[in-house]
């Protein structure tokens, strides 16, 4: 059967290319045929990528990286004395050993290796691949398109977004290719990928950019352009070129249930990576912006709670006490839908845009607060490695049965925060409200990453301290003709988040 379709395929494959080769149309009307009409340019494709290709090819350098591992000598068992097994072993390692009391021979040093792909932006030297491909190497070799094999330096690199700037000392000026706008791309476009395919050196293929803003949730700043352009294993760190053989994206990986091309790649695009690289270069770190807010997405639910109207922008969870937001004045609950003149369309926007801006710039915040817009202006900070570019927690705490004490509402078993209830979930001090037990299996509750052992700390902007107190005020929300209530909510560690919940 997978034969059969297989070869079906193929063979409408050729038919349809050899077609398409001659650029024609062929219409039937009624059992005939009509005059052959010429395909319009765009739907024939570029006739050649040949002269591209060798314009940019010995810009494209394959990457070899080298991990030298110690091999320590395998210890000799340990038995009681007297042992039966004890002569046995001593027999079976003086063997190997070759006899005698001589140490077991230390093996030679393992090498762990790893082929990528690069492309040099600079003649004297520089050269950018995904830090990926180079991690925790202590060799790296630059192999260019003549064969010459170069030792590269590390410069700097950038795993939030797998980048990573290298240096080499040629005794002349090297190809170099430029960074192309990414943003001007559009879904169709042309694109050509070259790259260093299991090892084979410099390989060709071309496709289409499917698809931008692919956020395939490999880290904070995904944003990803997604083509069909073939790649595979060895790919990693190559350029994927516009049809100006300006680097428009750095492909960095693959959706692959076999390990290879099934044509569905992605790569990081210019207008992120041309400012990490500058950066790397010049400081040998990144110097991202920093606002110190945690954020989560604005759903209709929220939304609606909120009243704003419809979703949109990155909705603040906390505020970091010694962060740029709080000294400008953003709150919890506010929505911020612009930054710096760039629109915040869903959260996803707001760290990228903050992390491309300046340090030290004092940039206007566009917010929504209690249904109101409303304009601060802040300072933009530096984001250090420990600072949480967002928090959308979802925790795990493992919880119980259910208590004699608890009270249902909204789909919860609540019950109050006792020091019995608090050493059952192992919840930190400093933590107050009400402690949710369970939660109704099919209830809105459930789908809301909700666990036993969360904590109720605000019910709509209100303080909770006791169930009552949540039964009070989504009666009051109910009579107010409210459809959702919006939960302020701290897991067993003490981080916060919002979660919006029907009011029956």
């Amino acid at each position: 059967m997978s034969n059969t379709f297989s070869r079906t395929f193929h063979n409408s494959l050729a038919g349809a290319t050899r077609r398409v080769s001659r650029a024609v149309a062929i219409a039937v009307v009624g059992g005939g045929l009509m005059a052959a009409t010429p395909l319009p340019a765009f739907a024939r494709g570029p006739e050649s990528l040949a002269d591209l290709s060798q314009s940019v090819m010995d810009a494209v350098v394959n990457i070899k990286a080298a991990q030298k591992v110690d091999q320590r000598a395998v210890p000799m068992p340990q038995f009681p004395p007297g042992s039966p097994f004890e002569d046995l072993f001593n027999e079976f390692f003086n063997n190997r050993r070759g006899g005698g009391d001589s140490p077991a021979p230390q093996r030679p040093p393992q090498r762990g290796s790893s082929l990528g792909s690069g492309f040099v932006i600079d003649p004297a030297g520089v050269v950018v691949t995904n830090h990926h491909v180079i991690a925790d190497a202590n060799e790296i070799t630059v192999v260019f398109n003549n064969g010459t094999e170069l030792k590269a330096e590390f410069v700097g690199k950038d795993p939030k977004i797998d980048i990573a700037v290298l240096r080499v000392k040629p005794p002349q000026p090297l190809k170099a290719v430029k960074f192309g706008d990414s943003a001007k791309m559009r879904v169709g476009d042309w694109v050509m990928a070259i790259g260093n395919p299991f090892g084979f050196g410099g390989s060709v293929s071309a496709g289409i950019v499917s698809a931008k803003d692919r956020n395939i949730r490999s880290g904070p700043y995904d944003n990803f352009i997604q083509t069909d352009a073939a790649i595979n294993k060895g790919n990693s760190g190559g350029p994927l070129f516009n049809m100006g053989g300006e680097v428009i994206g750095v492909n960095t990986a693959i959706v692959s249930p076999t390990g290879g091309s099934i044509g569905i790649g992605f790569a990081v695009p210019s207008a992120m990576v041309s400012s990490v690289v500058d950066q790397l270069i010049k400081f040998g770190e990144t110097r991202r912006g920093w606002l110190g807010v945690a954020i989560q997405d604005v759903d209709d639910a929220l939304a609606d709670s909120l009243n704003i109207g419809k979703a949109r922008g990155a909705f603040i969870s906390n505020v970091d006490e010694k962060g740029p937001a709080k000294a400008a004045g953003l709150e919890r609950e506010d929505v911020i839908v612009k930054f710096d003149g760039k629109d915040v369309k869903t959260s996803r926007d707001l760290p990228r845009i903050v992390a491309d801006t300046p340090v030290d710039k004092e940039v206007e915040v566009s917010l929504l607060r209690g249904g109101k817009e409303m304009t601060k202006t802040v300072k933009v900070g530096r984001l250090e490695s420990n600072d949480k570019v967002a928090s959308n927690t979802r925790p795990g705490t493992p919880g119980s049965n259910g208590d004699a004490a608890a009270t249902k509402a909204v789909g919860l078993d609540l019950a109050p925060l006792s020091a019995e209830t608090r050493r059952r979930f192992n919840i930190k001090d400093g933590i107050d409200g009400v402690v949710i037990l369970r939660i109704a299996p099919g209830s809105k509750a459930s789908e809301r990453f909700i666990q036993p052992g969360d904590v109720i700390v605000e019910v709509q902007r209100t303080p909770v301290k006791s169930v009552a107190d949540v039964t009070k005020r989504l009666a009051e929300l109910k009579k107010d003709g409210r459809a959702n209530a919006l939960f302020y909510i701290a897991n067993a560690q003490g981080d916060l988040r919002y979660v919006t919940l029907p009011v029956e």
